[in-house]
């Protein structure tokens, strides 16, 4: 098979800047009702620069999508891996590449098919934690996975949110403390596990990358330099800042015992919510005017707080943008 069977690993973009992207797609190549070619379309007029293409326990089809990235769309290489405790994303595989699925928890097999798709460049993603159906809840043990899918918009009706994203959220959120506390905290990533039409990008994650490229798109999930969206209409820019020093969601803040700033402009959020979680959890809230359009404002130190992420909800509870944590430390005070 030759190379153009298959997309390119770079696309033009836009340089560095923030990427829209849906990591989480499924055609009729696997259990999908629609074709690469419709996928593609929709992807493009959801406002996406990037999806993932992750058939269940298959490489993506050669030909069947390396015609339709441009300059400006770029499609990653995946895999759903479907085992019998969980399912995981396997991200950034070579063409005709295949992670084998017949693993289970309790074998202690798991490591060799991460190290496999490391050893690839690729991500691994633990995928809707708490799914509804036999094999859907997340047994493995989260070291070794390289981010969590704690938003799935698959199970959801008029909006993608439900209560087993509550549950991944909740379970993610808790773990944010120790984990950064080591150093190997693992960000969180949304996606839309589409199979049906009108769902591709019913969430989607946002990436500041410096190119859009595969290895870029990637470097910046693995980082952290990410939040999540409800849909393109949804825009979060989020800020820490100390002393003239910024720092930016995924980021870490030297604050030097300084008082930080914290910073969160939303659009496309009506009478919405905006709350900023710690290590002491949700510490403080404010609502969003009718316009949906607003910047709130924080203050804490990193003596008080180990980091600070935010949650964007509906005037219902529904989250509409939550993203990745700015870490907080305190140089002076060691």
């Amino acid at each position: 098979m030759s190379d153009a069977s298959f997309p390119p690993a770079r696309a033009a973009g836009r340089g560095p800047a923030w990427y829209r992207g849906d990591c989480h797609v499924h055609s009729v190549h696997s259990d999908g009702e629609l074709t690469p070619e419709e996928l593609a379309v929709r992807a493009r007029a959801a406002g996406l620069d990037f999806i993932a293409t992750t058939e269940h326990n298959s490489a993506a089809e050669p030909g069947a999508w390396g015609h339709l990235a441009t300059d400006d769309f770029l499609i990653l290489l995946g895999e759903e891996v479907t085992t019998r405790t969980g399912h995981w994303l396997a991200l950034g595989l070579d063409p005709g590449e295949v992670v084998d699925w017949n693993h289970q928890v309790r074998d202690g097999r798991i490591g060799r098919f991460l190290d496999q798709v490391h050893r690839a460049g690729g991500l691994c993603v633990a995928a809707h934690p708490h799914a509804p159906y036999p094999s859907g809840d997340f047994m493995f043990p989260f070291p070794g996975f390289d981010a969590v899918e704690v938003w799935n918009g698959l199970w959801t009706s008029d909006r993608p949110w439900n209560a087993d994203n509550e549950a991944a959220l909740a379970e993610w959120g808790r773990s944010l403390a120790a984990d950064i506390t080591t150093g190997s905290w693992r960000p969180a990533m949304g996606n839309s596990d589409t199979h049906l039409e009108g769902q591709i990008g019913t969430p989607h994650t946002v990436v500041f990358a410096e190119e859009l490229s595969t290895e870029a798109i990637l470097a910046a999930v693995r980082a952290g330099r990410s939040w999540i969206a409800e849909s393109a209409d949804v825009d979060v820019s989020f800020t820490a800042s100390a002393a003239g020093r910024v720092a930016g969601v995924g980021e870490r803040l030297s604050t030097h015992g300084d008082q930080v700033d914290v910073r969160a402009a939303v659009r496309g959020v009506p009478t919405g919510t905006v709350s900023f979680h710690t290590d002491r959890g949700k510490i403080h809230r404010a609502m969003l005017p009718g316009d949906g359009a607003s910047t709130v404002r924080w203050d804490t130190t990193a003596k008080d707080s180990a980091f600070v992420r935010i949650e964007v909800r509906r005037p219902d509870g529904h989250v509409a943008a939550l993203t990745n944590p700015i870490v907080l430390t305190d140089v002076a005070g060691g």
